[in-house]
């Protein structure tokens, strides 16, 4: 199993060389990169790419021996602002850009709610609301097959694509190669599903088990009827069957950890090792 983390867990928006050296110096190799919420003065936006910039950051990554599993331009598709939806998708087709020379694996955003101010609204469970985020991804996809990039979507349980279902009926619709789901299943898990959280997984195995390549890991607890994030091993997470499949049908899979940190990172990793070779 191949193990990484988010680099905004690593420690707090820095510098770009002082980020990295911390990431080598905790000998994390495999990381997730936020630029916004990880490399301070920078504007990140739609209209500031250059190749000469992203050479930078690729020669930075390389010095030091990390590679990006995920670059990470997590957007609102489905923004019922239409001028707020068109910079989010430029904003990602930029990133797109630069991940084919910095070497990402993908760039991962998750499918937004129907929400300006990304509040959760039952509009967001609407045929209308998946129309606009196919309106959105098509365009996002033709510049990712164009310049031979992938897309990685992920399933949150109060966005667009909000179950198993939903996220295959996507991958099916938007019919690309260059398209592929990471799995949190911790973001599967709502308050209405949680005591039958393996149930949940098998059907996302079952329906687009093929299609997933990269997974997200962490724990959640439950709070006034509703899944909160905790960290990997302190919650209600049953770790054991998703170790199982990843072991038998993605054995080199690279599994980003979240709600991590520094202090607990080689604990983390040491905690979900030990299941994955017992399983």
């Amino acid at each position: 199993m191949n193990y990484g983390m988010r680099c905004h867990d690593i420690c707090p928006k820095t510098d770009i060389d002082t980020l990295l050296d911390t990431v080598k110096e905790n000998g994390i190799c495999q990381i997730q990169l936020a630029f916004g919420k990880s490399i301070s003065g920078f504007d990140f936006g739609p209209g500031h790419y250059s190749p000469g910039f992203a050479h930078m950051i690729s020669d930075k990554l390389k010095a030091r021996g990390i590679h990006v599993a995920v670059l990470g331009c997590y957007i609102n598709p489905t923004d019922p602002d239409e001028n707020k939806r068109q910079l989010s998708v430029a904003r990602f087709i930029e990133h797109l850009k630069y991940a084919k020379i910095i070497g990402a694996d993908m760039v991962g955003t998750e499918t937004g709610r129907y929400s300006s101010d990304f509040q959760v609204v039952p509009e967001t469970y609407t045929e209308e609301c998946y129309q606009l985020l196919l309106k959105s991804m098509r365009e996002i996809v033709d510049a990712a097959e164009k310049l031979g990039v992938i897309v990685g979507v992920e399933a949150v349980h109060d966005h667009t694509l909000y179950s198993p279902e939903r996220m295959k009926r996507f991958l099916d619709d938007i019919n690309s190669p260059n398209v592929e789901a990471i799995l949190d299943p911790v973001n599967l898990i709502s308050g209405k599903n949680y005591k039958n959280q393996e149930g949940v997984l098998e059907q996302a195995f079952a329906l687009y088990g093929d299609r997933i390549s990269m997974v997200h890991i962490k724990d959640f607890r439950m709070e006034n009827g509703e899944p909160q994030f905790e960290h990997i091993g302190d919650g209600l997470f049953h770790y054991e069957p998703l170790l199982r499949w990843l072991k038998k049908e993605k054995p080199y899979i690279t599994m980003l950890l979240e709600n991590s940190n520094r202090e607990r990172w080689h604990r983390d990793v040491a905690y979900l090792q030990k299941i994955y070779e017992e399983v």
